[in-house]
């Protein structure tokens, strides 16, 4: 008998904005298959009789893709209710079309829980509304992280785009990128803001212009907001700490 497999979006941080669907697949499930980006808060609502397996990625180490979609396929075949659990949400730079399909090719249907994107909640969280009036009109998410062989990000055109730019995964690269954007036409005073650990209690913002970023001193995973209104804060979470360019 083929078990059940969801990919399921575990949000920013806060287990609250969990959906609901995805605290009653954790609460059932055999195993849980979970990424580093999950929060420790949303992993203790699964099942205390659930088998948890750390599968995620990490600089320089990990657990391969392809390890990921065979144990998916695995243990589905054995009849298992897998949860398989991402930060934010599974289609947003989470792999998760890429597993969707390995368990599409092995005849295995799964259900897809859509979760809270950082690239929306971090912002939030940090009093950043990524669209207003007389602001920005609209909003670009992008990675700040290309695999070896792929084509890098059109910063030039970003630059010359408008609107808020959302950057994940892009904190070891954000000097270069602060220059790809200056070097496309953004000017060297666009605001920014980084927010690391957002939703969470341990939620830290930090300010700056684009020709600062690469001395601020943030800390990986955030998120970087640039654009105006990144100097915006409309009703910022208490915070335990900032930081900012001396």
């Amino acid at each position: 008998m083929i078990g059940h497999v969801a990919l399921v979006g575990g949000g920013p941080g806060d287990p609250e904005l969990l959906t609901l669907k995805a605290a009653r697949l954790l609460a059932q499930a055999d195993v849980v298959m979970y990424d580093a980006l999950v929060s420790p808060e949303v992993i203790a609502l699964a099942s205390p009789l659930a088998e948890f397996i750390d599968v995620g990625k990490r600089p320089g180490q990990g657990v391969a893709q392809d390890l990921t979609n065979v144990l998916l396929i695995q243990l589905a075949r054995a009849g298992k209710r897998v949860v398989r659990l991402k930060g934010g949400d599974p289609f947003v730079f989470g792999r998760g079309g890429e597993e969707a399909l390995a368990l599409a090719e092995a005849g295995i249907a799964c259900e897809v829980v859509p979760g809270i994107t950082s690239a929306i909640a971090a912002p939030a969280a940090a009093g950043i509304p990524l669209t207003h009036r007389g602001l920005s009109a609209s909003f670009t998410v992008v990675t700040g992280h290309r695999q070896h062989g792929e084509a890098p990000v059109n910063w030039a055109a970003l630059a010359q785009a408008g609107g808020t730019v959302v950057v994940l995964m892009g904190v070891a690269e954000r000097a270069a990128i602060a220059v790809a954007l200056m070097s496309g036409g953004m000017p060297a005073d666009t605001p920014v803001a980084a927010i690391g650990r957002a939703t969470t209690e341990h939620q830290v913002v930090g300010r700056c212009r684009i020709d600062q970023l690469a001395e601020l001193p943030v800390e990986s995973p955030a998120t970087l907001v640039i654009g105006a209104v990144a100097a915006l804060n409309v009703g910022e979470l208490e915070v335990v700490a900032a930081y900012a360019v001396d």
